[in-house]
């Protein structure tokens, strides 16, 4: 995770703190990365000197890099300190966070660009992977500063977002999370854009509109990590109280989460999703608004099924039951999880549903409900009785649940 200077400087630090020692309680391996530069721009104006930046990036003259050096160091005891604090009555009391630091990074010069010698600004070469996991597997949590260092003994001044993007790749880390002042990445209308995939990612970069935030500089490099292995980022505001672990706990989250691949995918069902399947429809069969139907008949017409996966768990599900003598087909168990419903979840279930009626060859597609009669009226299904059904399933029909009949004629596509 990486975080600004300004996080620790404002006091934001000591509410983190509590959220990292439950996820080190819960066996998470732990990697910060922490920011410098409102403590060197600090340090810059009691020695008078002005600060300098190209494209975002700090040149660092020998000032620049004493102060950096000073500025790194007094953070590093601070974050340390506050990790190890125990607070009596809260969720610090007993805490055991040990901390690691080290010269794990190995950088090299920027050099000249655009004309300009950034001097003692570095890029990450190396990152010791071997070293940090160690440290990891004796469950210490690792610190690292925004300084590398050459193997002649240069110290270099790098850029946070450089070191975190390369960390994570180098450990193939499962996240890569970074703690802005925005809440994440805003689509044209200013909405929060909670997920996107690297490939939307590009595009929004190329369209511009986040460069004058810090987006725009932590964006790419979330982009480049997800590229070279890290299977999640997230940019996340690190104002919203336990916004970490809503971030990760949470399937809305709070932020905006970047992968590699969509997160969500729609597919037939198979039979590892039944217990999915089950903690949908379950709540709804105790209520009386479905049918019940047990495990061992749900494995028998998995077949039937299509799924919404969210990030490997199921959250919507429907199915289609064909009478192909009378070229109908039942659209039955048709299923939203709350937190995702109002989302365009049951739309799409209803189209692949409509799809596979077509490639069946069915004419019609009717639905019995109890209570989303209005929902199925306003996609094209008409009220019609029980004649309407076809005779197999018309001769089952229990008149004391008075469902609704509805019917769709569905046109070739």
């Amino acid at each position: 995770m990486a975080f600004g200077g300004d996080v620790v400087a404002d006091g934001r630090f000591l509410d983190l703190t509590h959220d990292l020692n439950l996820l080190a309680a819960l066996g998470v391996r732990l990697v910060l990365v922490h920011g410098a530069r409102p403590q060197i721009e600090e340090k810059l104006k009691e020695r008078r000197r002005r600060s300098r930046f190209h494209s975002g990036l700090r040149v660092t003259d020998d000032a620049a890099l004493a102060c950096a050096k000073e500025a790194s160091g007094r953070l590093r005891v601070e974050i340390e300190a506050l990790l190890s604090m125990g607070l009596p009555n809260s969720p610090m009391a007993g805490a055991d966070i040990r901390v690691a630091s080290g010269n794990f990074i190995t950088a090299k010069p920027l050099g000249v660009r655009d004309g300009v010698d950034f001097m003692h600004t570095g890029e990450v070469r190396k990152v010791d992977a071997l070293a940090i996991q160690r440290r990891l597997d004796d469950n210490e949590l690792v610190l690292l500063s925004p300084l590398g260092y050459s193997p002649t003994g240069e110290v270099f001044n790098l850029a946070l977002e450089d070191v975190a993007a390369s960390t994570a790749t180098a450990l193939k880390a499962e996240k890569l999370i970074f703690l802005m002042d925005t809440n994440g990445v805003t689509g044209r209308r200013g909405e929060l854009l909670r997920e996107l995939t690297v490939h939307q990612a590009e595009a929004l970069l190329a369209r511009g509109g986040q460069a004058d935030t810090d987006v725009g500089f932590y964006l790419p490099w979330a982009v480049r990590a997800c590229r070279a292995g890290v299977r999640r980022a997230h940019l996340i505001s690190g104002h919203v109280d336990d916004g970490l672990l809503l971030e990760l706990f949470t399937h809305k989250g709070v932020g905006t989460m970047l992968t590699p691949d969509p997160i969500e995918t729609q597919r037939p069902a198979k039979l590892d999703d039944i217990g999915g399947i089950l903690q949908l429809i379950e709540p709804l069969e105790a209520d009386g608004t479905l049918v019940k139907r047990n495990r061992d008949l749900l494995e028998r017409e998995i077949g039937r099924f299509v799924v919404l996966e969210h990030d490997g768990i199921v959250v919507a599900c429907a199915a289609l039951y064909p009478f192909g003598d009378e070229a109908a087909g039942e659209l039955a168990c048709l299923v939203v999880r709350d937190d995702f419903r109002n989302q365009g979840a049951g739309e799409r279930l209803l189209l692949e549903i409509e799809r596979r009626a077509r490639r069946q060859k069915l004419k019609r597609l009717f639905v019995l409900t109890t209570r989303a009669e209005h929902w199925f009226i306003e996609r094209g299904f008409a009220e019609a009785g029980p004649a309407a059904l076809p005779r197999r399933k018309r001769e089952l029909y229990n008149y004391q649940r008075r469902s609704v009949v509805l019917v769709k004629r569905l046109r070739r596509a």
